[in-house]
């Protein structure tokens, strides 16, 4: 759900932003998927970003593709510049490599600047009376309300996505979260193939594509790391 209060924010947005505004809940500013993978998909995010700037290029070595530098002077957004500067002093790397660093306070730093634009609201509080928890419902929504906007045009109608639109889409099929995103869908499993096809179709140029495919399997090892460590923790 969406709720329009206040004034719209005027400006770009970022990927990871646009993100992250469908990955939380409108009402409970609770996130409707869990971690690594929210924060990891918000690294890819960073990631396309600047690939898509030519900032970055992923190349293939091999099989393998690797993190290569074609500008690293600054965007003017100091959190994209963060990771850039990051991927500059360690050239050459592999992407899933480096998602885990680049991920860093990212879910923070972005989900502040979301409400210092007054796009989210910041609410503390505490569960049963004792443990901090600070939600981020949002206050101003119409934004988000374009985003989904698009997203289900392409999804559900069928039109073909913009490249920013192609890239939200194939971080929510990496993710597996497209039907808690598009919630009123009659045929789920439609509308994951949907997705699908557009994160496999030629939405972008193949380094652009590499990055998806390389913070999906970094998202996927960190789950299956995660799984191990907690099956062992309960033996």
């Amino acid at each position: 759900m969406c709720r329009n209060r206040g004034q719209a924010y005027v400006g770009g947005m970022l990927i990871a932003e646009d993100l992250l505004l469908l990955l939380y809940d409108d009402e409970t500013g609770k996130p409707i998927t869990g971690s690594p993978g929210l924060d990891y998909a918000l690294a890819g995010a960073v990631l396309i970003e600047l690939t898509l700037s030519r900032k970055l290029d992923i190349t293939i070595d091999g099989k393998v593709g690797r993190l290569q530098v074609l500008d690293g002077a600054p965007t003017g957004d100091a959190i994209l510049d963060e990771r850039l500067a990051y991927v500059v002093n360690k050239p050459g790397k592999k992407p899933k490599d480096q998602i885990g660093a680049l991920s860093k306070r990212l879910r923070n730093q972005l989900l502040a600047r979301l409400a210092e634009r007054g796009v989210l609201e910041e609410d503390e509080g505490r569960v049963l009376g004792l443990f901090p928890v600070t939600r981020w419902p949002a206050k101003d929504a119409r934004h988000e309300a374009e985003v989904r906007s698009k997203l289900e045009s392409a999804l559900k109608v069928g039109t073909t996505p913009d490249e920013r639109t192609a890239a939200l889409i194939a971080l929510l099929s990496a993710l597996n979260v497209v039907p808690k995103v598009v919630t009123d869908a009659v045929d789920k499993r439609a509308l994951k193939q949907r997705a699908k096809e557009i994160a496999d179709s030629d939405w972008a140029a193949a380094a652009v594509k590499k990055a998806v495919a390389e913070m999906q399997a970094a998202v996927t090892a960190a789950i299956v790391v995660a799984s191990t460590a907690g099956a062992s923790g309960s033996s």
